[in-house]
């Protein structure tokens, strides 16, 4: 496992230039650019997963460079993550293993007189099917996806060696208006704000949201394709998508249980007033999710408000296309602070149950290098709680709300620069749980967990 996991700092390693060759890189890595100050000029940089957006403000760790006429970007993080577990017995696991992603991007201008259109080409990969062994890692009360051909309970599955490929292209006809066209055989549909792994108020956090398949597990989809239009600091976007889950042979292109057609389809619009502030409603029909409820599909809803705020005198330190150059970079911000308030609902549209989870994060970062954050969140779950982990449905079985289960964590951790262009963070975090009724005698009443990890991220 610890070569397994050790594998994930190799591939971030190799994919960081040196320092020499840092230096033959055009002036916009070292200099950097502007922080974006509207919803256009956020979306145009694509730094998330989809066409997903976070406040304009949000800082972005990556490198960059310039070669013709393309800009290059590179950014990523891995964990390496060991995480002990208390509750009644058995439950509660204990496990090192690493989460990971790493993302290559390509933006040129391509357009009538290279003026009015941008193309992006992105990935994302993840070594996590070799660095979360058993095809899960242990999470108490989190639920969704299989193993083996059986219920995940109480674990996490690993994401897909292939999270995300991509192409988007933007047109802006005039000043204060976005057209924007997104395809990709993986990728991120209109559904939610920013996936977990990539939301700068969970950057920190090593696990996985309880929450995670009411509000954004579609941000690894098949065949998806997005549209969008955007006015000043409103955005209207539609997605067509495949609904089934990513099945658990996750180094291709494995298809779900009903294959790869695009059968479902989800709504979004996304409102940011100001540079700090974003929010989202997005409303999805989803084409029977689960490999082990065939035939049951889904509505999802999410609404969310994300806050991002930099700390100290702010000139933005990473590099971003079409934005001014000439600006002093001498007094970069010493902090920043970032919230989300994040709303889930899932809808069976078989028998009308319904799971609504709730989510606070926050992350402070301090002092440049200092980082305290929390997330307390309050999820549904279903009685597949109450079956024994690695064993098969029963015959017949139905799955149904069974209660919420409250989680609350906090956390600390501290960079180092370790090598050129490479950062890590030790950290810990401690979370306790608050058990509803129908599963207190199965986990006790206040189980609870510690993860100690070391955190790795590219940065210039």
């Amino acid at each position: 496992m610890l070569r397994a996991a050790s594998a994930t700092l190799l591939a971030l390693a190799l994919v960081s230039p040196t320092s020499a060759q840092a230096q033959t890189q055009s002036s916009m890595q070292m200099s950097g650019m502007a922080t974006p100050k509207t919803l256009i000029e956020a979306e145009l940089q694509h730094t998330t997963s989809g066409t997903s957006i976070e406040p304009a403000s949000t800082p972005t760790p990556m490198l960059m460079s310039q070669h013709g006429a393309w800009t290059l970007m590179l950014h990523g993080t891995a964990f390496i993550t060991d995480t002990q577990q208390q509750a009644k017995s058995p439950r509660g696991e204990d496990k090192l293993f690493s989460t990971n992603w790493i993302m290559p991007m390509a933006q040129r201008q391509l357009g009538p007189n290279g003026e009015y259109g941008q193309l992006t080409l992105r990935a994302m990969f993840s070594l996590e099917p070799a660095t979360v062994t058993s095809r899960q890692f242990p999470e108490l009360f989190q639920q969704g996806e299989t193993a083996f051909g059986k219920p995940i309970i109480d674990g996490q599955h690993p994401h897909d060696f292939f999270m995300e490929l991509g192409a988007l292209y933007d047109i802006k006809p005039t000043e204060h208006t976005l057209i924007s066209f997104y395809a990709g055989p993986v990728g991120d549909p209109a559904i939610g704000p920013i996936a977990y792994p990539h939301r700068i108020s969970a950057s920190e956090d090593p696990l996985a949201a309880l929450g995670h398949h009411q509000e954004d597990s579609t941000h690894i989809a098949f065949n998806v394709l997005t549209a969008g239009v955007t006015w000043r600091w409103l955005r209207f976007e539609e997605s067509g998508f495949h609904g089934g889950e990513p099945s658990e042979q996750r180094w291709g292109f494995q298809p779900s249980s009903n294959g790869h057609a695009i059968d479902s389809y989800s709504s979004r619009i996304t409102f940011s007033p100001t540079q700090n502030l974003t929010s989202q409603y997005s409303i999805a029909h989803i084409t029977s999710p689960e490999a082990l409820y065939p035939g049951e599909d889904q509505q999802r809803q999410t609404a969310s408000i994300m806050y991002n705020r930099p700390i100290g005198a702010h000139h933005n330190t990473t590099s971003m296309p079409g934005m001014n150059m000439n600006m002093d970079m001498t007094t970069p911000a010493t902090g920043n602070w970032s919230t989300t308030l994040l709303w889930g609902r899932t809808k069976s549209l078989t028998d009308g149950s319904k799971e609504n989870s709730y989510l606070l994060e926050s992350l402070l970062q301090f002092h440049t290098r200092n980082y305290l954050w929390t997330r307390i969140e309050n999820a549904g779950r279903s009685n597949e709680l109450l079956l024994t982990p690695g064993e098969p449905l029963p015959p017949h079985f139905e799955e149904s709300p069974i209660g919420h289960v409250a989680a609350y964590s906090f956390g600390y951790g501290r960079d180092f620069r370790i090598a050129p262009h490479l950062v890590a963070a030790p950290g810990g975090q401690f979370t306790t749980y608050s058990t509803p009724s129908a599963l207190v005698t199965t986990y006790g009443r206040h189980p609870y967990g510690v993860a100690l990890f070391v955190r790795f991220r590219i940065a210039q």
